[in-house]
Order: C-alpha cells, then structure tokens, then sequence
C-alpha cells in the first residue's frame, strides 16, 4: 500500500518517544533532523535507562546507564534538537503499560506540547522485544490522556491534543515524510554517537581492520532503508509511519 495521507506542514513543536535510547534515531532520525533544520523544536523521550544494552556480562550497568544517557543528548544534538531530552527511567527490559509511567508521559505532552507526537507502532507483528511493544502502547494511551481533561488532574497542567500521532516501525505503514541527504546524514551521525551500541545493535566490532569496512556496511544499510522507504512513497528519500488521527 502506497501513502495514504500527504506529508505533515512543518510542526512548531514535535516530541518523539522511544522505548531505549537510539530507537528514536533508527525510527525517525531523519524526518526530526529535517524539522529541527525548519524551525520545529525537537523533544525526545526516552522510556528505559537502557541497563541491558551490552553482550558483556560483567560490565558495570550504572557506567553504561550514565553513558547512555550522554550518547542519548550527543545524538540530539547531532539530529539539531533544540528540545528537551526527557529520560523516564524505567528499568530495560521491563517497561510497563502501568498507570505510573501513563500519567508522567501524559504529563510530558502537557507540558512540551507538541503538535505531532511520534512512537513505536504497538501492533507491529511479531515484535519480540516487549519494551517495544510497551512503548508503543504507552504513547497511544498516555496522548488519549493528555488530550482529555479528565485525565490525572492532578497534574494541574492544561490538557493538549497533538495534531497527529506518526508511529514508526509501523506494521502497515501509510504515511511517508520526505527526508534530504541532510537528514539522512544527521540520522546517521546521531546512530553513530551511540557508541556504547556498537557491536549488540549495528553489529561493528572493535577490531581495528574491520571496523572500518562495518561503519560503512551499516551507514549503506541506514541509507538503503531511506532509499527503500522513498521508493514506496515516490521520492528519493523517506521514512515510513503510521498515521493516526489523534480525535478516534
């Protein structure tokens, strides 16, 4: 199925939301890069501390913690974010759709307002990592939340109804944003400021005659997936999503 929906006008403000930190810039690094370049403020959100991120099994988890979170606002930076980076904290591997972490993502939207919200696709099938799937689920309930007034009044903060919710990974997408070499190269410099994910998630070892020829077979494979997404939608570059009117 070809796109079913145009691209979205610039936003003033958009926050995207991830289960751990670089699910954003594989998701939807480009199309951010590209709106923080207009003018739109750039938030990330970011669920889990990461704490399971590393094959080593004896490496010390509050050092990758904090290293985390310094690779999470290098990559930030690199996609030109001018927004907060907001870290929730949830243990990895075991985030949950819980009243909790609903309501402080609820309030986050309250506060950032922004006009598109952007997340994990929570149906995608076959998914086996349940973070994933939890935020997914987490950012379609905590936007109901946000969006009526009833909802954790307790935050004392005005509800907010973003114009658009774009669920990335998406099992059927519909929805293409246009994305520049630009773009494509601040995805990748913000991919690449993950460092401590180097070997588990873009599979480049530390071993000083390949890594070299695995930094490019990756940043081929990042623009492939471009390249793909753009022939889908009929222009060079994109990336996919889902679209969901935020009124259903």
């Amino acid at each position: 199925m070809s796109p079913t929906s145009a691209p979205l006008p610039i936003p003033h403000r958009a926050l995207a939301t991830g289960a751990h930190p670089d699910d954003i810039e594989f998701g939807a690094g480009a199309t951010l890069a590209g709106w923080a370049a207009a003018g739109c403020e750039v938030s990330l959100l970011i669920c889990t501390d990461g704490s399971k991120g590393t094959w080593d099994p004896s490496a010390d988890l509050d050092a990758l913690v904090a290293t985390r979170q310094a690779e999470a606002r290098a990559a930030a930076a690199a996609l030109g974010a001018t927004g907060q980076v907001v870290f929730l904290g949830r243990v990895d591997g075991e985030l949950e759709n819980d009243r909790a972490t609903r309501s402080e993502l609820a309030r986050w939207i309250r506060e950032l307002r922004p006009d598109v919200l952007l997340g994990h696709d929570p149906w995608k099938r076959y998914r086996l990592h349940p973070d994933h799937r939890a935020a997914g689920f987490l950012v379609c309930d905590a936007l109901v939340a946000a969006r009526d007034p009833h909802f954790f009044p307790e935050h004392g903060i005005a509800h907010h109804r973003p114009d658009a919710l774009l669920l990335f990974e998406a099992d059927e997408p519909d929805h293409a944003e246009p994305v520049t070499e630009a773009g494509l190269a601040a995805k990748v410099a913000a991919l690449e400021s993950h460092r401590s994910q180097y070997e588990s998630t873009m599979f480049i070892t530390d071993d000083p005659v390949a890594s070299a020829a695995e930094e490019l077979r990756f940043r081929a494979e990042v623009r492939q997936g471009l390249v793909d997404a753009g022939s889908w939608a009929g222009t060079p570059l994109a990336e996919r999503y889902r679209f969901l009117p935020t009124d259903r």
